[in-house]
């Protein structure tokens, strides 16, 4: 097996952490998997990889190997691409990225769209509320909500998003509607850590009012947004949101914006991409789709 090829089998254990999972991946035997891999180290003189009975990590050598073989593979096939013409067919694997919810109600509708456009793809999608690292996690796009730091990454802003206040008509109807975000402080309050980590909800400010942060002290804590939602549905409290996450909760009637005047700044949402020296036709085109969905759609824009 030469250079190139156990390069791959290597990312492949690596990032699935195991034998049998990169076997998988690459419709291989798992004992051709495993000399594959002890060839490379013999080759090297590293070792790259810690086994145990349930897992494998690489070592410290192993994570820089790691990195500069997934960056070698993808110039190659990156290189293959331009060779065979920008209009080859997509073909391969392609790793994406998004927040959870996001991820479930605008990416995959796109990646569906993608799969049944070029029959030759695949897709992996890793769906987390937390920022994903591209390249240590063998991502080849993202979608992130937020300002983005200096990056090496190709960004292309897409839309925009806010964070907005609800709650259910049936509990503003009990407990009457806070006018100031003072006024939050005396209602029952749901907070999801996957909004903000901290118990503090920042507001924006009206023509004559500039309103501080406001710390609060939640009844209800959840991890997830969508649990968030459920509660606020069902009449419990006053929840807080990205636009997107309330829009068909709003739309519906099931929940009320509140607070509208003070909401903060929008926050812009980007499509990321590592860009090599060649136009990687596989990412290009699921970029392209993707940005053209997500800008056409009317509540992130």
């Amino acid at each position: 097996m030469d250079r190139l090829n156990l390069m791959t089998v290597f990312v492949a254990v690596a990032e699935q952490e195991s034998f049998a999972g990169g076997a998988r991946r690459l419709q291989m035997s798992p004992p051709a998997v495993t000399r594959a891999v002890a060839a490379l180290e013999e080759r090297l003189g590293v070792k790259l990889l810690n086994r145990t009975t349930r897992h494998v990590r690489v070592t410290d050598a192993g994570q820089r190997y790691l990195d500069d073989a997934r960056r070698i593979i993808a110039e190659a096939d990156e290189a293959d691409e331009a060779a065979a013409g920008i209009n080859a067919e997509p073909r391969g694997h392609l790793a994406v990225t998004a927040p959870a919810l996001f991820g479930r109600m605008f990416v995959l509708p796109g990646i569906v769209e993608y799969l049944q456009r070029y029959p030759e793809m695949e897709v992996s999608s890793m769906f987390l509320d937390r920022v994903v690292n591209l390249l240590e996690e063998g991502q080849d796009v993202g979608i992130r909500i937020g300002e983005l730091p200096d990056s090496s990454m190709k960004a292309l802003r897409v839309g925009q998003v806010h964070r907005v206040l609800c709650a259910s008509a049936d509990y503003l109807e009990k407990h009457g509607t806070p006018m100031r975000p003072a006024d939050i402080l005396e209602h029952t309050l749901i907070s999801s850590t996957t909004v903000s980590a901290t118990h503090e909800w920042r507001f924006g400010h009206d023509a004559k009012h500039r309103a501080p942060s406001i710390k609060i002290k939640p009844r209800l804590t959840v991890t997830t947004n969508d649990a968030a939602i459920e509660a606020a549905v069902r009449g419990f409290g006053i929840t807080r949101l990205m636009s997107y996450q309330a829009a068909p909760y709003l739309a519906s009637g099931q929940l009320r914006l509140i607070l509208q005047k003070f909401e903060p700044a929008p926050e812009p949402i980007h499509v990321l991409h590592r860009e090599g020296r060649y136009a990687s036709v596989k990412i290009r085109s699921f970029v392209d789709m993707i940005a053209a969905r997500l800008r056409a759609d009317r509540a992130l824009n």
